[in-house]
């Protein structure tokens, strides 16, 4: 991977600055946004792959500005920055449909490896070369390689991680997953956001995209005390 597109967001210009400097050694292109209003202003206008946005802003919070990303359909990896290890601010970036946490104070080789690893989890499988690939079930289909999923021929909105989740589940049907090993699958390394918390709450995600009834899926089912696992049988008509 080499000149990926970087939006920075963060209000501190010298921790900005570090930031924008070690990205761009890596081979990076980049851009800064002071603030909320102005990191929308660059997704909208500029082709960015992935989005570093700090929580706290001087004008609207990074939980703003990636909920409205969100709503608007944009499914750029974002790894949220904040000061704050408190289970309250990383259940809420879930919830708003972040990828991953970074807790200040941080090396700037750990935002590296966590914004590699996330860009290739994210865009690896398009670089691949193989003939299109989907995975069908019910009114769902899933194009591996384009990584769009379509529901009653409507394109569906997934986040990244929200796509490899359910790549995965869908591609073992009928085996109880336990969340640890849906952590492994889909973060493949330790991300602060990697907890049972965490796989609960993209496993809602994706009912209340997908399912009919969330309250009653279908497809996605809970294991209880162990983890999830993917039905196809019962979706069939």
């Amino acid at each position: 991977m080499a000149g990926e597109h970087i939006l920075v967001v963060e209000d501190e210009p010298a921790v900005a600055r570090g930031l924008l400097y070690g990205l761009k050694n890596e081979g990076f292109v980049t851009y800064w946004a002071e603030n909320g209003q102005a990191a929308l202003d660059i997704a909208h206008d500029k082709d960015v792959q992935l989005i570093l946005l700090d929580i706290r802003l001087p004008d609207i919070s990074g939980f703003d500005v990636c909920r409205q990303l969100r709503a608007e359909g944009k499914r750029q990896p974002i790894i949220m920055l904040t000061a704050s290890d408190d289970e309250v601010d990383k259940v809420l970036g879930l919830e708003l449909g972040a990828d991953d946490y970074v807790v200040k104070p941080y090396s700037l080789r750990e935002v590296i490896s966590r914004i590699r690893a996330m860009l290739r989890r994210a865009y690896g499988e398009l670089a691949t070369g193989a003939e299109p690939e989907k995975l069908s079930f019910g009114n769902i289909v899933i194009d591996v390689n384009r990584l769009q999923v379509q529901r009653n021929d409507q394109p569906i909105n997934l986040t990244p991680t929200e796509f490899r989740l359910l790549r995965y589940l869908v591609s073992n049907p009928d085996r109880p997953i336990s969340r640890d090993t849906l952590i492994e699958m889909v973060w493949g390394y330790g991300s602060d956001i990697g907890d049972d918390r965490t796989i609960d709450v993209h496993i809602r995600h994706l009912r209340e995209k997908l399912e009919d009834d969330p309250t009653n899926p279908r497809w996605l089912l809970t294991v209880r005390g162990f983890g999830y696992k993917f039905r196809p049988d019962i979706a069939k008509s």
